[in-house]
């Protein structure tokens, strides 16, 4: 009967949203890529050259899960060299991660969750297991999985307060899908109690860790840092001032303590990284009304350009922000002076870099706990607290240096994730 209900509901939607997309491609370029595949029209040739067992699809929406599914996939291959795997996104933004990673993984988009769609595309790729990356189930797909006898096993698992309690409110409609999931991995104990309230079975539940943890710490090379140093042209010992993810309404605050500290450091850069890259072009008409008309576009960065006598360096593409982290001198991490449920602090971390962030990190309430053990992470309420705060350790350097050192430690300490949950994807298919 729900499930009935729900197909009635997507229905409707895609009346109205379909052509909604279909014409913002036409005008704007946008979803060009992605619309067709979603809707099943893959060319055939794509996974021609896959001819392994088993064969596993791991998916992950966009840019962060992308993060947590790499070093998953590295380990699958370890321990099953044999098998073919297929890596799938939401976004076009996730597409380009994934090949930008090149995890070895087939890269492909995630169907639109309507049934004819769904059998279509899991007629292509023939999973002998799907593996979604941090609770990302469709009731369809997860539904005919189960009907075609391909299993479903759940990694990085986690749920944040506001999506456990959206789940929570309609848990009637969501009992039948996590009940239809073969395992779960959970990042944290408070996950796994979550999903177990939402219909998953208690046995069926591992708590296993964060595999962003053995990304992150994998990805921060020495090298890496150098490679971005030389394409942006920034010297070392300079000191620089990234704030990261950042949404509307924090870039003002930004501006703002970055132009007193430049009343005491005239030196010092900043490099601002919009959590939406189509938002870059809203600030940076902020940046000329706030006095920074001399800013540079990491875009305009081309036929030899370098970031040299501009201040601000406005980061407006896709998939740089980790690297630039290594640049850092300090960091602001966004999404927390706004009520968006903070953004990634390890990705700072893991270059240790002290990492600033303001009171609305629920999402990542793990993540922020083991910074501010380390006291590598500092909370603070507002720009006149982030202003003293980024004062205080640009004064002290060896301090700086110290407390950016621990939190790489502990980043380092937390590895190991990635190998657990390959091996329960393993367990798995064992038991098919």
């Amino acid at each position: 009967m729900w499930s009935l209900g729900y197909n009635l509901l997507l229905l409707f939607t895609a009346i109205f949203a379909i052509p909604y997309y279909g014409v913002k491609m036409l005008l704007t370029g946008k979803y060009r890529h992605s619309l067709g595949p979603k809707l099943g029209l893959n060319r055939s040739d794509t996974l021609k050259s896959l001819t392994g067992r088993p064969r596993i699809w791991v998916h992950a929406v966009s840019v962060g899960e992308v993060t947590a599914a790499a070093p998953i996939i590295r380990e699958l291959y370890s321990l099953l060299p044999e098998a073919d795997i297929v890596l799938s996104t939401s976004t076009e933004t996730g597409q380009l991660m994934a090949n930008k990673l090149s995890t070895g993984a087939s890269v492909i988009y995630y169907p639109l969750d309507i049934p004819c769609v769904v059998k279509r595309v899991l007629d292509w790729v023939r999973p002998d297991v799907f593996v979604p990356v941090e609770t990302e189930v469709w009731p369809n797909f997860i539904r005919l999985c189960r009907k075609r006898g391909t299993r479903v096993v759940l990694v990085n698992g986690r749920l944040s307060p506001r999506s456990f309690c959206r789940y929570r409110r309609t848990r009637f409609f969501w009992k039948g899908t996590f009940g239809r999931i073969a395992a779960a991995g959970m990042i944290s104990t408070v996950d796994g109690e979550r999903i177990g309230l939402l219909g998953m079975d208690t046995p069926h539940i591992k708590v296993i860790g964060n595999a962003k943890y053995d990304g992150f710490a994998a990805a921060a090379s020495p090298q890496g840092r150098e490679e971005t140093a030389e394409r942006l042209g920034v010297d070392f010992g300079v000191e620089i001032l990234v704030a990261g993810s950042t949404h509307e309404g924090e870039e003002s605050v930004i501006l703002d303590v970055y132009r007193r500290l430049l009343e005491k450091r005239p030196g010092l850069k900043l490099i601002l990284a919009p959590r939406h890259v189509e938002r870059s072009p809203a600030v940076a008409d902020l940046l000329r009304r706030s006095g920074f008309p001399d800013f540079i576009q990491m875009s305009q960065l081309k036929g030899g350009r370098r970031w040299e006598a501009e201040g601000v360096l406005l980061v407006d593409a896709i998939g740089e922000l980790f690297r630039i982290y290594s640049l850092a001198t300090v960091v602001f991490c966004g999404g927390s002076l706004v009520k968006k449920g903070g953004q990634n602090i390890l990705e700072a971390a893991a270059w240790g870099k002290v990492v600033f962030h303001g009171p609305h990190m629920d999402d990542f309430r793990d993540e922020v706990r083991l910074l501010h053990e380390a006291g590598a992470a500092i909370a603070v309420s507002g720009g006149e607290e982030l202003y003293a705060g980024i004062d205080k350790f640009l004064d002290n350097p060896p301090l700086l240096h110290e407390k950016g050192e621990a939190g790489q430690r502990a980043v380092v300490a937390a590895r190991g994730a990635a190998a657990r949950y390959a091996s329960l994807v393993r367990e798995t298919l064992l038991l098919k």
